[in-house]
């Protein structure tokens, strides 16, 4: 299947020697949810802010669409809505007009039936005569993401879409950006929140000073690089390991009242029962055990750290 966007070689180096991105290539496939991870200066909003046009590459070649970025600018651009992490927008305005005139910049016919259906699926009905300046911050962000499909892109781009938001109105946001992708948007967005892409994503990119460390199915990356634990509580505490168990990889926690087992889902032998028949022998009574498995957010921290010990390494 054509990707909905496809990144090439897109590197950026701004005047003053900073390299803000690194060869990037990435394919996005129609109607999917992607998650762009990564922390503060990775190169997250420097690469959106290429693909809708917004900054020119030093490097590379970004299509939209089937349109060159840079070639077939107003073709491309029209394919995608973008919702910016800064909230900017006319104050003293109403919402309905707000969202009308964004619709109007693109060369699209009026259609208030697309703006209705807009405002209706956002919740923002009730508020399409208030002015702008009369709304809480979460409906503003509702307003900037009509504003973005005001036009009818079929690729969505959410840069920090919950940033400052309610942890309920989170969850409405989540509710809403599902809804766009069974109407046949391509939503991409970066977030802070792993929790967000955990909940959300289809697949998860995660980038590092501007390289594009990882891409990866959700399900397929919290298998391959999620660990499991089991935690074993003792009848007994300890103070340190027997010998007959220093073979496994056991950390003593709780002063002595559990053992905590690290093992790979991964591997075809857990080596859980092997452990278990050891502890027994060594007459080691437990009262409880309670597996647990790896978050996103460890999975996410370890291949951060990984990454910039592999580039301290390297430099």
């Amino acid at each position: 299947m054509q990707p909905i966007i496809s990144i090439a070689g897109v590197g950026k180096t701004y005047a003053g020697g900073f390299t803000a991105l690194k060869s990037v290539d990435l394919d996005i496939n129609s109607g999917e949810i992607f998650a762009l991870l990564g922390p503060n200066g990775a190169g997250k909003t420097t690469l959106i802010s290429i693909i809708c046009g917004i900054v020119n590459p030093t490097s590379g070649r970004v299509t939209a669409d089937g349109y060159d970025i840079q070639r077939e600018f107003r073709a491309a651009r029209s394919k995608i809505g973008l919702v910016p992490q800064e909230l900017s927008t006319d104050s003293f305005e109403s919402v309905w007009n707000t969202v009308s005139f964004s619709r109007g910049l693109f060369g699209k016919a009026p259609n208030p039936q697309h703006i209705e259906k807009i405002l209706r699926q956002l919740s923002l009905w009730d508020k399409k005569d208030s002015k702008i300046m009369a709304l809480s911050g979460g409906m503003k962000r509702r307003v900037m993401i009509a504003k973005a499909l005001s036009h009818e892109p079929s690729i969505l781009f959410l840069d920090e879409p919950t940033a400052g938001v309610d942890v309920e109105l989170r969850r409405d946001m989540w509710e809403m950006v599902r809804g766009l992708r069974e109407n046949g948007v391509t939503i991409i967005l970066t977030t802070h929140y792993i929790e967000e892409a955990e909940e959300m994503a289809d697949r998860i990119g995660v980038i590092n000073h501007g390289e594009l460390v990882l891409v990866e199915e959700k399900h397929e990356l919290m298998q391959k690089l999620g660990k499991k634990q089991l935690t074993i509580h003792l009848q007994n505490p300890i103070s340190e390991l027997p010998d007959a168990l220093k073979e496994f990889e056991l950390d003593i926690a709780d002063e002595g009242n559990q053992l905590i087992y690290t093992f790979d889902t991964q591997r075809e032998h857990t080596g859980i029962a092997t452990l278990l028949r050891a502890l027994n022998q060594q007459g080691m009574e437990f009262k409880d055990l309670h597996s647990s498995e790896s978050s996103l957010e460890e999975i996410f921290v370890s291949l951060v750290h990984q990454n910039q010990a592999e580039r301290q390494k390297a430099g």
